[in-house]
């Protein structure tokens, strides 16, 4: 039995992911597989990678074959370096930079989007200084009635 590590298509058109799987040669893409040994979701930024090292290091030892691509993710997570005995075994995987969580406000809070801030501004600051004169009115006309 020819078994092969290749890639399993999965997800909708237009937006693919993959599972590394172990498979006999003879079957077909997304046909029976004898084990998943990893994931691989190439529309991230970066690309998502995850190989379980010891079940792949395990499938090459007892002569799985894998196709070009696997080959390639292997590479980059360092585990064909280990499986050969070279150097550079720690690979080359780019891990994501973590996201700022959203934190939502306080109950009874408003969210005013930055545009309406500033349109809300300008005309408190316009109104201010026309109130402000009618304030010192009333105060001079009291200083002349003395």
């Amino acid at each position: 039995m020819a078994v092969r590590i290749r890639l399993k298509r999965m997800g909708k058109i237009r937006a693919p992911f993959y599972r590394i799987v172990v498979v006999d040669g003879r079957k077909k893409r997304d046909g029976r597989v004898i084990e998943e040994i990893g994931k691989y979701h190439p529309t991230e930024n970066p690309s998502l990678i995850e190989v379980v090292s010891d079940r792949a290091q395990y499938w090459l030892g007892v002569g799985a074959q894998p196709s070009e691509q696997v080959t390639a993710i292997l590479k980059v997570t360092g585990d064909w370096q280990k499986f050969k005995g070279e150097e550079g075994a720690e690979g080359t995987l780019k891990t994501p930079e973590a996201k700022e969580e959203f934190v939502a406000p306080e109950k009874g809070s408003v969210i005013v989007p930055k545009a309406e801030e500033k349109a809300e501004e300008a005309p408190a600051e316009e109104e201010a200084p026309a109130e402000e004169p009618a304030e010192e009115a009333p105060a001079e006309e009291a200083e002349k009635a003395e």
